[in-house]
């Protein structure tokens, strides 16, 4: 994703980048492993990038069900490069499978990096890296699910992204910026979830040197207004507790369907003591996600286990686990690797979410009313056009839009919040982490 101006009109915006011009289906890109690949229909926009559909190079045209998709943006645009080092570091393909191995899980869900290099067209240089396919992402599953998961679902999605975490944590990487719209299913296993946009990833301890705790002004409030950690909001570079951190505040808005501080995310200072206000009494804080008597002590337990970290502390990854394992048995659930997105499964937690109306909610329903003028027909079409990966997304996700999505239920589709609706101005204050080497 690209570097945004700072929060509430602090600090200097953005410098403009060129968005990449559009190749024609049949481009041929080579990577630095001297190997081919073709590009197909173009799918969507990721920051200032463009994502197509891609496959080996081969004589016939890169069909509708390719394996793989392209990331293409010009060569002096950062945000590409940025991805890239991540990817490069702790993403091949073979790293993940030894973990994977080593460990004994079925799957890891990082995206594999297949290849990188440069491509030059008409005069200009373009960056490009190859990767996995994906489907939809998770922010549309909520939003359909009227922004309530099962317990069970949450509990089980917690877990993959421990096994997600504890693997970037220790190729010397942290996320900063999870949260539902970086979450894709997975093109061929609706099942699997895998963590995506890595644009805010940062290198926490370059050749096992971890970084000291410094405070930074000029950085406060990094990531995604509603779920950063603590240590952003005080302009502190992202660590492992801070990712736990923001894991805990995404599992408590899947299940509840919104966080205490969602009501004034235009003000970060209003949102960093709110959050300050629930570590110094998570209790107090699950009471009032939870008011009915069926609470989520796992959530609590988790919570407080991460708050007792310091800055550098290594996590205890499989005490987390055991934590959240023992929720789904609480309920008599297990991890049994399906992911269920219907609404009436055990252990639903609150029976209707909160019913508090934030900017971006205001801004899903009025593009939806948008279509409501149409002809059934056309709206339908209108519909299957915004959601079936052709229409090029706005997305700040080089990933989100890399799958073509299926045909759309009945009901009105949910329109996801990262494709559709802007994210409330404070977001766009992400700064960007200092390079690492």
């Amino acid at each position: 994703m690209p570097p945004k101006a700072k929060a509430v009109g602090k600090g200097r915006g953005p410098a403009k980048r060129k968005l990449a011009e559009e190749f024609p289906p049949g481009e041929i890109l080579t990577d630095t492993g001297k190997k081919s690949w073709k590009l197909g229909a173009p799918i969507g926009q990721g920051g200032f990038g463009l994502l197509y559909l891609a496959d080996e190079n081969a004589p016939k045209p890169v069909g509708a069900n390719a394996a793989y998709v392209i990331k293409v943006e010009p060569s002096d645009n950062g945000p590409l490069f940025s991805e890239l080092k991540f990817y490069m570091r702790a993403a091949k393909p073979d790293l993940i499978q030894t973990w994977m191995k080593s460990h004994k899980i079925k799957y890891l869900g990082v995206p594999k990096y297949w290849g990188s290099g440069l491509h030059e067209n008409g005069g200009r240089r373009y960056r490009f890296m190859v990767m996995d396919r994906f489907g939809t992402d998770l922010q549309k599953k909520f939003e359909e699910c009227g922004k309530s998961f099962s317990r069970k679902l949450v509990l089980q999605l917690g877990l993959k992204l421990l096994d997600i975490l504890e693997y970037i944590h220790e190729h010397e990487y942290v996320h900063a910026d999870i949260k539902a719209s970086n979450l894709l299913l997975s093109h061929s296993n609706p099942d699997q979830v895998y963590l995506v946009d890595y644009g805010l990833a940062y290198r926490y301890c370059p050749e096992g040197v971890l970084k000291d705790y410094k405070e930074d002004p000029k950085r406060c409030h990094d990531g995604t207004i509603e779920f950063t950690s603590i240590d952003a909001h005080k302009g502190v570079s992202p660590c492992r507790r801070g990712d736990l951190e923001i894991l805990g505040y995404c599992m408590v808005q899947w299940l509840c369907g919104q966080l205490p501080w969602e009501d004034k995310l235009q003000d970060p200072v209003y949102v960093r003591d709110s959050k300050i206000k629930c570590q110094e009494n998570v209790s107090e804080f699950i009471s009032k996600c939870f008011p009915s008597e069926d609470k989520p002590d796992e959530l609590e337990k988790f919570m407080e286990e991460v708050k007792s970290l310091s800055y550098t502390d290594k996590p205890a990854y499989q005490k987390l686990r055991s934590i959240l394992q023992a929720g789904l048995k609480s309920i008599g659930a297990k991890d049994d690797d399906k992911l269920d997105f219907s609404t009436q499964v055990n252990g639903a937690g609150p029976s209707s979410p909160v019913k508090k109306t934030t900017k971006r909610k205001k801004v899903v329903e009025k593009e939806e009313d948008e279509t409501d003028g149409m002809p059934a027909k056309k709206r339908a079409v209108a519909r299957k056009k915004a959601v079936n990966g052709v229409k090029k997304s706005t997305s700040t996700s080089a990933e989100e839009a890399v799958s073509p999505k299926k045909a759309p239920p009945k009901r009105k589709a949910a329109v996801s919040a990262k494709t559709a609706s802007p994210e409330p101005q404070v977001k766009k204050g992400r700064g960007r982490p200092k390079k690492n080497p």
